[in-house]
């Protein structure tokens, strides 16, 4: 028994000084530009419901690789405006254009299974569906800029659930943006 308290004493202070019953650190906030981020990504894979239907109408591949490379060649280009590296903005873009064609592949599976697309109002993808890519990329640099110092903080995987479920729409929306978000936070190991 004076052995096991003679013992204890000494791995007791062993312990306590090693932290090993150091509290946890309460999570923080997430930073308040991660909500008009998600939102901004968000509305991009909205828009991928209206990109589905003119390929549904046009009988066109979703796959686009000219225009895909052409649109994160843009972005690469403006990353200095936003004092982001192009390596960086061409991840991110090709991140969204991922997850935009992933909600596309879903929907136009869905259709084809019910052997209609929905009866709605088709916008042109030239006149208008592009145009308003272009202006969302615009935000979406400037949010992604405005959350990029917060990309290696320990939290960031935590905010991005938290943030995604709050969006959380449908099952094809929610694993897109999971796709959107992929390569957001950068781990420290």
């Amino acid at each position: 028994m004076y052995l096991t308290k003679r013992l204890a004493s000494p791995l007791l202070l062993i312990l306590l000084s090693t932290g090993a019953f150091a509290e946890t650190p309460k999570p923080t906030a997430a930073p308040a530009s991660l909500a008009p981020l998600l939102q901004a990504m968000s509305e991009r894979l909205e828009i991928a419901d209206q990109v589905a239907l003119t390929k549904w109408d046009s009988g066109k591949p979703i796959q686009d690789s000219p225009r895909e490379q052409q649109v994160i060649a843009n972005a690469a280009q403006q990353a200095a405006t936003y004092q982001l590296s192009p390596e960086d903005v061409s991840q991110f873009l090709a991140a969204q254009i991922e997850a935009n064609k992933l909600v596309q592949y879903a929907l136009l599976a869905k259709w084809h299974a019910a052997g209609k697309a929905p009866t709605i109002a088709r916008p042109d993808l030239l006149k208008q569906i592009r145009p308003a890519l272009d202006q969302l990329q615009i935000r979406l640099l400037q949010h992604y800029a405005a959350f990029s110092a917060s990309r290696q903080d320990p939290q960031c995987p935590t905010w991005l659930a938290q943030g995604r479920q709050a969006l959380s729409t449908d099952e094809i929306h929610d694993l897109a943006l999971v796709r959107a978000v992929g390569e957001l936070c950068i781990s420290g190991h």
